[in-house]
């Protein structure tokens, strides 16, 4: 079983990077961290859902402003087997890191 570390990336601008898959006969409980490291704003958009690209209702941030050196956490999400992590971001230079765990569905 993980824990700790489940993904990470430093995203590209207005590309929707995969950071997480749930393993397949398991769940997961995980928090999303994004930091902007610019001096600006950044939005940001999260999703989760079990397609291969996000769908409309997969959305649980949608260009959230995001001021820059100021972190957003979404803490205490579950995960079914299957469901995947999205970030996308305005801008270059914005971090995230999803962790958590992951325990036997």
């Amino acid at each position: 079983m993980a824990s700790g570390r489940l993904g990470a990336a430093d995203l590209t601008a207005d590309t929707d990077t995969l950071l997480y898959t749930v393993p397949a006969g398991k769940i997961a409980t995980v928090n999303i961290r994004v930091t902007n490291r610019n001096a600006i704003s950044a939005a940001i958009t999260l999703a989760i859902g079990p397609g291969q690209t996000p769908a409309a209702a997969d959305y649980i941030e949608y260009q959230a402003p995001l001021d820059g050196h100021l972190p957003l956490e979404d803490t205490g999400l579950i995960l079914s087997a299957g469901e995947k992590v999205w970030a996308r971001a305005s801008l270059a230079g914005v971090s995230v890191r999803v962790h958590g765990y992951e325990g036997d569905a």
